[in-house]
């Protein structure tokens, strides 16, 4: 039989029982494991019968969580609830410095035990902090080889609980290091998958809707919407989830949240939803609780918001993990939505300029085909005049009547394919046409200031305009019922300006918002860098307003 240990021996054995279980705490970087080691080293270094773990909560006030050892499945279900941090227990969060008691019923704090939990005299505690700040509390109860626990006792669970700090803030620094790779590596595959969507011919509607379900799967959202910037209201886009959200939903840029964000370029973390300023229920997000808007800015520029509404899980708020993923994604989503409008607008641009190649060719043809044989006709047919037998003369006659009829008809067909005049003169001589041509034959006075002065603008600039002059011109004469229409050309600060005003009647209530050729003129307006507006004149009428940016 082994002779018994002395005191110093002891000491040793302890301390080498103490630094075994420092190492096998600070090895492991799984947090669960980690913790359950924690219990069992804090068990066997001090003797104890039970051990536990209580766990603080965000506002350091309580529990939030409560491990035990020694205890069996059946007893635990007896003693029913777990300590939530009042008591004996929440002496040590109020005053986080080690405890030590003889009998914890004697304690003026005690508020005894409940029906079902096993009894109980000696205790030790001792706190546990990670980085200045208490991250919990570790619990021994009733030592089994003496009534008390002793000082050797109080400096290794100290001593154990500064190891588990240490232990701790290296497993939430492995965890949070294995987030960030998951994410960066779910950020990359979401990108590469985008980009591979924006090469592959697909529009950008597809883009924005995968965008908004992988933003959403990245911050685990309820719901996750694309806000677009039009003008100063921030419309849908896309959407991620099981809501029915209005197409035509839109919020002011200007007094909301998401607006804000968009302005200043900052993310925003909002607990309360009510704080969005912007009803959630109007877009179909009922009940939401939180949300997290992140700007949408590709090269300075502000394009729209992700909005996340309510993290799933036990708490429905995001926090700043969620908020740098999200900001991290919206970068790459930023590229991809600017990338795919600019194919999107190249794809129209493309067409367009197809469709005007395409006039060009058949206005050519028509000309130096068609027309030629008709005119050639008209000459055969007056030398048939000429003949001494008049016998054919009145069949010739009208003959002659319907070339001539079709030589104007087919001539008016080319001009309004590709002016001649546009690509031999020049803009001003190709407006002052169209305008004559268009209202000859008609009641309407039309009045025409035209100040551009030499130079030639430029083949789309000059196209877009008076295709867009046209549209105009053909509308007033067909719907406007107007008997005036003003058609003014000027350049100034950099840009290019055509009003076309008429005293018609002015657009009406049930009209519709793309007819009369509007959406035409718009994209080509959009596609060239500007703008076409139709609108009514508080005077009487309609005003189309074109400006593009001189290049």
């Amino acid at each position: 039989m082994p002779a018994p240990l002395d005191a110093s021996e002891r000491h040793v054995a302890r301390l080498e029982r103490l630094l075994s279980a420092g190492r096998a705490l600070t090895a492991e970087l799984d947090l669960p494991t980690m913790l359950d080691r924690l219990l069992v080293a804090g068990r066997d270094l001090t003797g104890a019968r039970y051990a536990a773990l209580g766990v603080l909560d965000a506002e350091r006030t309580g529990l939030d969580e409560f491990l035990t050892l020694g205890l069996d499945d059946e007893t635990r279900r007896g003693i029913g609830h777990l300590p939530r941090g009042l008591g004996v227990l929440g002496l040590l969060i109020d005053e986080p410095t080690p405890i030590r008691l003889h009998d914890i019923a004697q304690h003026p704090r005690s508020h005894g035990f409940p029906p079902g939990h096993p009894p109980m005299r000696s205790f030790l505690g001792a706190p546990i902090t990670v980085h200045g700040r208490v991250w919990g509390n570790l619990y021994l109860a009733e030592k089994r080889t003496a009534d008390d626990f002793d000082d050797h006792d109080v400096d290794s669970v100290v001593t154990l609980a500064q190891w588990a700090g240490i232990a701790i803030d290296n497993a939430r620094l492995f965890a949070e290091s294995a987030r960030g790779r998951a994410e960066v590596d779910r950020t990359m595959r979401t990108t590469i998958e985008i980009a591979t969507a924006i090469g592959s011919d697909t529009g950008l509607s597809p883009i924005l809707t995968l965008i908004a379900r992988r933003a959403r799967e990245l911050v685990d959202a309820h719901g996750l919407l694309i806000w677009l910037q039009d003008d100063d209201q921030l419309r849908i886009a896309a959407v991620a989830g099981d809501e029915e959200v209005p197409h035509t939903a839109s919020i002011p840029l200007h007094g909301s949240a998401a607006g804000e964000a968009l302005r200043t370029g900052r993310p925003v973390r909002v607990p309360d939803a009510r704080a969005l300023r912007s009803d959630p229920a109007e877009f179909g997000m009922d009940g939401a609780r939180s949300a997290l808007v992140v700007p949408l800015t590709h090269r300075g520029r502000g394009l729209g918001v992700l909005v996340a509404f309510d993290r799933q899980g036990t708490s429905a708020t995001f926090g700043a993990d969620n908020e740098r993923a999200l900001v991290a994604f919206a970068a790459s989503a930023s590229t991809a939505v600017a990338t795919a409008r600019l194919v999107e607008r190249q794809r129209l641009q493309d067409t367009m300029s197809a469709a005007e190649a395409e006039r060009t060719r058949w206005a050519r043809e028509l000309h130096d085909e068609t027309l030629q044989g008709l005119a050639s006709l008209k000459l055969l047919l007056t030398g048939a005049l000429r003949a001494p037998d008049g016998a054919g003369r009145p069949a010739v006659e009208a003959a002659v009547g319907q070339v001539e009829h079709e030589i104007a008809a087919l001539r008016t067909i080319i001009a309004d394919l590709r002016p001649a005049a546009l690509d031999e003169l020049g803009l001003e001589p190709a407006l002052r046409t169209l305008v004559a041509r268009t209202t000859a034959g008609t009641a309407l006075r039309a009045r025409v200031a035209i100040d551009l002065g030499r130079a030639r603008l430029g083949v789309e600039l000059e196209t877009v305009a008076y295709r867009v002059a046209q549209e105009a011109l053909t509308n007033v004469v067909k719907h406007a019922r107007a008997t005036t229409v003003d058609v003014e050309v000027r350049l100034a600060s950099g840009r290019f300006l055509l009003r076309v005003a008429d005293d018609g009647r002015g657009p009406r209530p049930g009209d519709a918002a793309g007819g009369y050729g509007i959406v035409g003129m718009q994209e080509r307006a959009t596609l060239a860098g500007g703008a076409a507006i139709v609108a009514a004149d508080p005077a009487g009428g309609t005003v189309v307003t074109l400006e593009l940016p001189l290049r």
